[in-house]
């Protein structure tokens, strides 16, 4: 890989880290089997979140059968982007946002035919490079299975709060749901609870139900595999009804029992995030826009220094020249010049990290001090040539940057 593409990489990971920091909790809603309704239950589990007055998004990573945009009646629309070249979700109310592949693709009926490293690429753009703003919670409705959605999902987002597992009372679907609740054991994915969809037949004209698929099956197999369950949703004409006509259950039903039990499993939800001593507290603030922090588009880059020019070594320099950019507008905000501490084991990458850089330019650096600084969370980008350490910082923001071998010998 080259030098550039790592430091495209790390701007990418830098700016996804920068959009999931506002959103306080990840909901990925699973199924070990289609056709067990998983689409219909995360979105009106997401407006459930809503009405309760919790900030919410919802998106769709299914991407070769999205169904978000029918069940929220957004289809046929498109989202547009932002000053900042974000794409700006659509909202079904003013605190529930929406984002789907299939709000971008040109027609209703377009085809994606994507492997796995494409779909990964995909799902990275969804989260980043999407104006999702604070969030309370977003919802990831995921294709059925255990495949490469999913699996991406937990291995971009760090600090994802759990998964909630949709199943069918047969035994055909609980099978396929274990796989399931095994996935999250190996990816250490918290499991908040097991949903049990078509849950008996709620008769229009009698009120009564019947149990068509049986019932409670959910619940005897959340009990086995020592998860919560969370309720049961039953097989309801009206759901079926403002499904196809895009408008969620819960928003026009809300008074209904059935309504009522998508409450009752959203305050489980809720009272068993927001209570666990492991929830994430407040949004990140935004930024400030003084030009110091992060900021849109913002770096902190620093520069080894020796008697002015860019020093061959990042451990023996004599300062550390210290620069503040917008990479958007490829900019130097402000500059500045620090004298290290003395040169011991582990110092410098400490006093760095607390001087709040996030990329050094260097000639050379050992593989050590490489992998210290990395556990700070500092990237590198070592074999740099160049003089002026305010040249080679420009050059770096206009992709002009001269790299070759690392110039440390140890």
């Amino acid at each position: 890989m080259k030098p550039q593409d790592n430091l495209d990489s790390f701007l990418d990971d830098l700016e996804l880290d920068k959009t999931l920091d506002r959103i306080r909790r990840t909901i990925v809603v699973l199924s070990g089997k289609g056709g067990v309704g998983k689409s219909t239950i995360a979105a009106n589990l997401a407006l459930s979140l809503a009405l309760a007055g919790k900030r919410v998004g919802i998106l769709d990573i299914d991407f070769h059968g999205p169904s978000i945009p029918k069940l929220f009646g957004l289809e046929g629309q498109r989202v547009e982007t932002d000053e900042q070249q974000k794409l700006v979700p659509l909202e079904f109310v003013s605190n529930l946002k929406v984002m789907s592949l299939g709000l971008l693709l040109q027609g209703n009926d377009d085809a994606v035919i994507w492997r796995g490293p494409m779909k990964m690429g995909a799902l990275k753009q969804l989260l980043k490079d999407v104006s999702w703003g604070d969030l309370d919670y977003l919802i990831i409705d995921s294709p059925p299975g255990t495949g490469d959605e999913p699996l991406s999902v937990v291995q971009l987002i760090k600090n994802i709060t759990g998964a909630v597992v949709i199943t069918t009372p047969q035994d055909l679907s609980l099978s396929d749901v274990r796989r399931s609740l095994r996935f999250c054991e190996k990816l250490n994915l918290p499991v908040l609870g097991v949903i049990e969809n078509m849950s008996g037949f709620v008769c229009p004209h009698c009120g009564k139900t019947s149990m068509i698929f049986k019932s409670g099956g959910g619940e005897v197999m959340a009990k086995e595999m020592g998860v919560d369950f969370l309720g049961r949703v039953p097989i309801e004409p009206d759901i079926v009804l403002t499904s196809d006509a895009g408008k969620p259950f819960v928003y026009y039903f809300s008074k209904s029992q059935t309504g009522k039990d998508f409450e009752a499993m959203v305050n489980k939800l809720i009272e068993k995030i927001e209570t666990s001593t492991s929830d994430v507290s407040p949004v990140a603030s935004q930024p400030s826009g003084d030009g110091e922090g992060e900021g849109s588009g913002g770096l902190c880059i620093a520069v080894p220094v020796s008697e002015g020019k860019m020093a061959s070594h990042f451990g023996h320099c004599e300062q550390f020249y210290l620069y503040q950019v917008d990479c958007s507008k490829k900019e130097i905000l402000s500059s500045k010049a620090l004298t290290p501490p003395p040169h011991e084991p582990g110092l410098l990458p400490k006093w760095l990290a607390e001087q709040k850089v996030q990329l050094i330019l260097s000639g050379g650096m050992g593989e050590r001090a490489q992998e210290l600084l990395k556990e700070k969370g500092i990237a590198v980008l070592i074999g740099v040539t160049g003089d002026s350490p305010e040249d080679v910082v420009r050059d770096y923001l206009h992709d002009k940057l001269r790299s070759g071998d690392n110039l440390c010998s140890h």
